[in-house]
């Protein structure tokens, strides 16, 4: 953990108060804020009944659960005793009623080519490629590596494990071969489903060549299934390489959900942390389920006649509970799109929003800084009058792109939920409910029924009104994270030592006059890049993995567009720090982890400001890297004269 501890000063002020319309409220199906007070009183006063009648009311069970909830800190099990299924639930549940043969997904590629499937067609498209799965040898606990571009198939890949008990791990299809290799061999990953490529600003991205030589380095995977989307040459190594429609081939529609107990591991989605080995977050069935499903109809006011748009990718959290789980257990319409925001030209999110009449935007800030570079005659160029509700997810909203998002994509008439939540959480945790919460410009405002958060110095006392501190969550929930894979002390170190008895979040928080929440960014070495966090330590090693590289540090700095830029200070060896060395280093990180971890800034240093114990200052390279004075404690400091050293670059 860094240096950032304790008491914060409150640097942000932001007064302004957006209530939702008496239109929007009286249709909401949480209508006031004190609707949402006595729910949120209730559902305090006695969490564990709270969730136990929603389980019952909102799964189906195979065989009903005996206890709502065993809590042996930090091991929670949620629903004990029950059987239930993922796959049912968001599928079976829906096919005796009206809902059978209303739009599950609508999905667009980036070409232009669309598809549709109900919920009757996306259940049998489920089934065929559960069974497909069998055929291969794929049975209950066994782990299914995902690395696909965004088309229906992925959402059915998932589904289809769900349905027999596999354990999917979807990986971004960004990251590199290396990074592919580390998730199979630390997930034990048995089988790898991918396509032939993706596309992405009118590029094929050759995810099957990128999966082969991870394979060189994953002894656990015994077969590959390729989907075949952009019909690029791809390399088939029979006996373990299958064709996705071969498969199909030989497999009918008829495979029955498998009931699984409440605590059956559901899936493995890794995510960065302060040290540089990626954790494998562990996310069980039941209380998943229940929770990405009653967060999504709370926080999205879901009506059974919208669309819903969630813009992430399947690989990040987001798209498992909001476009995946969430939406489809809830009986939603969703709109899925495989490419980029700017292709063919920057206006393509506001043409899918006209011709799909997308009632519901969920997206990044990160991509609303993005818009409003790109210019309001983009967005003027549409006919977005079908929105009714806006979101924002993966980091914390600026309030100048919440006031443009709500001014030019909301006409001023659609509320604005702030989501806050982690990988971790399962689900959204914090978030305006939109017809009775007022929103305030960058606050993630209010907890949602069930969750019982606190802010605490680093003693674990509670902080003042308005002083920042540690964000911690005091009671279980249903879908909190269960472990990481194959490493209990480590998650039992990161999340529950530093506060007892409660749940670190690893986010500074603060909370004001009205109960509202204000994140203040992470108390760990984490950069969150476009909403997406990737650990200092991963972004370092892959630079001490290049030969000219003695020592490496990197630091998050401010940018406009993604939240954080990557900035990193290496010190070099048997080499000159030259402007094509700079480019050569960019690159290589590229290559070990991904296009997302790529440095935006490349600084030479002869060394680095370090404690006498050893440790990286990096408080003062991000000083430095954001060109502002450093203003706080360098008493440790091994060499001062480094800070001149490194300063001297910006002059």
């Amino acid at each position: 953990m860094s240096e950032q501890t304790g008491g914060i000063d409150n640097v942000m002020q932001e007064t302004r108060l957006f209530p939702p319309s008496e239109e929007f409220a009286s249709a909401a199906s949480i209508g006031s804020l004190e609707a949402y007070q006595q729910l949120y009183d209730q559902a305090k006063a006695d969490p564990v009944a709270f969730w136990g009648e929603l389980g019952q009311q909102e799964l189906h069970w195979f065989e009903p659960f005996n206890e709502i909830l065993q809590w042996d800190e930090p091991y929670a099990k949620w629903f004990v005793g029950g059987k239930t299924n993922v796959s049912y639930n968001c599928l079976d549940a829906h096919l005796d009623t009206e809902r059978r043969d209303k739009l599950a997904i609508i999905w667009e590629g980036e070409p232009g080519d669309k598809r549709t499937l109900t919920y009757a067609q996306l259940h049998s498209e489920v089934c065929r490629f559960a069974n497909a799965l069998k055929s291969v040898g794929v049975g209950e606990g066994d782990v299914v590596s995902v690395y696909m571009p965004m088309v229906p198939e992925l959402a059915i890949a998932m589904l289809a494990c769900a349905r027999i008990g596999a354990i999917h791990s979807v990986i971004f299809g960004g990251f590199s071969a290396e990074s592919i290799a580390d998730r199979n061999n630390d997930a034990s990953a048995k089988v790898v489903l991918t396509a032939d490529g993706g596309w992405r600003r009118g590029k094929v991205l050759e995810l099957k060549k990128t999966v082969d030589e991870a394979l060189e380095k994953s002894p656990t995977v015994e077969s590959v299934i390729v989907l075949k989307r952009t019909e690029n040459a791809v390399e088939m190594v029979e006996g373990r390489d299958y064709w996705w429609h071969d498969l199909l081939d030989n497999v009918d529609d008829d495979c029955p959900a498998k009931p699984l107990d409440s605590e059956a591991p559901l899936f493995i989605l890794y995510t960065s942390g302060s040290t540089g080995k990626p954790k494998g977050i562990k996310h069980t069935t039941a209380g998943y389920n229940l929770y990405a499903k009653k967060t999504f109809e709370w926080v999205f006011d879901h009506r059974d006649d919208d669309i819903y748009w969630c813009t992430a990718d399947c690989g990040w959290i987001t798209g498992h509970s909001y476009i995946v789980y969430g939406p489809l257990s809830a009986g939603a319409t969703a709109l899925m799109y495989e490419g980029a925001p700017n292709f063919p030209e920057e206006d393509r999110f506001w043409d899918l929003v006209e011709k799909h009449q997308v009632t519901i935007l969920y997206t990044a800030p990160t991509a609303i800084r993005a818009f409003i570079k790109w210019g309001d005659h983009h967005v003027e160029k549409h006919d977005l009058s079908s929105l009714r509700l806006l979101g924002t997810v993966g980091e914390g909203i600026n309030p100048e792109a919440w006031i443009w998002y709500h001014e030019k994509i909301g006409s001023e008439r659609c509320p604005i939920v702030d989501t806050w939540w982690q990988t971790e959480t399962g689900g959204i945790m914090m978030s305006p409910l939109p017809g009775a919460i007022a929103t305030k410009p960058g606050s993630c405002t209010k907890p949602l029924p069930g969750i019982i958060p606190a802010i605490v110095d680093e003693s674990g006392a509670p902080v003042g009104q308005n002083q920042g501190g540690w964000l911690v969550m005091t009671h279980p929930w249903p879908g909190m994270l269960r472990g990481i894979w194959g490493d209990d002390e480590r998650f039992k170190d990161q999340y529950w030592s530093a506060v007892p008895g409660n749940y670190l979040a690893g986010d500074n928080a603060r909370c004001d006059e009205d109960g509202y929440y204000w994140i203040m960014g992470r108390i760990d070495d984490v950069i969150n890049v476009s909403g997406h966090r990737l650990s200092t330590i991963e972004v370092e090693s892959a630079l001490v993995s290049h030969p000219s590289v003695a020592e490496a540090a990197a630091v998050g700095r401010k940018d406009d567009l993604k939240g954080q830029a990557i900035a990193v200070f290496v010190t070099v060896v048997g080499a000159e720090p030259t402007e094509e060395l700079k480019q050569e280093l960019k690159q290589h990180v590229r290559n070990e982890i991904g296009a997302l971890a790529q440095p935006d800034d490349v600084r030479f240093t002869n060394a680095l400001p370090k404690t006498r114990s050893g440790k990286i200052m990096r408080r003062l390279l991000k000083d430095i890297a954001e060109g502002t004075e450093s203003v706080g404690d360098t008493s440790t400091l091994e060499d001062y004269s480094v800070l001149a050293q490194l300063r001297a670059q910006d002059e």
